[in-house]
């Protein structure tokens, strides 16, 4: 019985978030199927996902590619960071420091910032001297230059956190071993950090990539106007005057919903499977 003391605990908050997000995701799956709609009897269609099966698509392009490079620079960055926090001596509490201060700032405050540094006529290209005619499209361009670099800028903060608290000592104590035992210290790197924090590293990465899939303020900033990503294109829908848009900016929100919780029955399972192995 006791094995199920903490299951029972936290069994009450848990029901009521599966209650409610449930209840908010079966509205918008009803009403991307036209169930459920503002005005008119409901019908059962498929016209929501496919009217503008094109403009879908690319929305979706747009999100995954954005999400994906965010969250890969967002980890890349993120575990440098926390590499040097675990490795070095002094001035661990500046990084550690530094990293808290990020993860307080708005992504909507970051946007802005990165707007105002990056845009043609911002501080970047005044400081370098290039023309606004010869400064490249960083925000608002073919590529999501901006919205990238933002996102990864703030949440590598967050995974450099998330894996600094999992390793903790226990890297500490197995490095002390593992040079007893004669590794340099790129096999330490290798044999001991590496592994240690692939769990940490594997579910923020995921948290990440989920958060930026479904982010809106960033793109909407600092994104280009066509193609949209999923959550702009799910909120301009949804707040069109035309109440018939409705079911297509819940097909849209269907669509997000459904790429991030593939990812997370994806990744889950390896990071259950890292941390085993640890």
């Amino acid at each position: 019985m006791r094995q199920f003391g903490g299951a029972r605990l936290v069994a009450p908050a848990v029901l009521l978030i599966v209650a409610v997000t449930g209840t908010a995701l079966g509205a918008v799956v009803v009403t991307s199927l036209g169930l459920l709609p503002l005005v008119g009897q409901p019908r059962l269609s498929t016209d929501g996902y496919t009217t503008l099966a094109g403009d879908l698509q690319a929305a979706t392009y747009e999100s995954l590619l954005t999400a994906a490079t965010a969250t890969l620079l967002a980890a890349a960055i993120g575990f440098t960071i926390a590499t040097v926090v675990v490795r070095a001596g002094c001035g661990v509490r500046l990084l550690v420091g530094l990293a808290a201060a990020v993860m307080t700032v708005p992504h909507l405050v970051g946007a802005a910032a990165t707007g105002l540094l990056l845009s043609d006529v911002g501080l970047a290209q005044r400081w370098s001297g290039i023309s606004a005619a010869s400064w490249p499209e960083l925000v608002g361009g073919r590529w999501p230059w901006a919205t990238v670099l933002e996102l990864a800028w703030k949440e590598s903060a967050f995974v450099a956190l998330v894996v600094i608290a999992s390793v903790g000592r226990h890297y500490a104590d197995l490095r002390e071993v593992a040079a007893v035992l004669g590794a340099a210290p790129r096999a330490q790197w290798r044999r001991v950090l590496l592994p240690l924090s692939a769990p940490a590293l594997a579910s923020s990465s995921l948290i990440v990539f989920v958060y930026s899939l479904g982010t809106y303020e960033v793109a909407r900033l600092l994104g280009r106007a066509y193609p949209e990503p999923l959550p702009v294109m799910a909120y301009r829908l949804f707040t069109d005057i035309d109440v018939a848009a409705r079911p297509q900016a819940a097909a849209t929100a269907v669509v997000a919903t459904g790429l991030a919780l593939l990812a997370a029955v994806a990744v889950l399972p390896v990071v259950r499977r890292l941390g085993a192995d640890r």
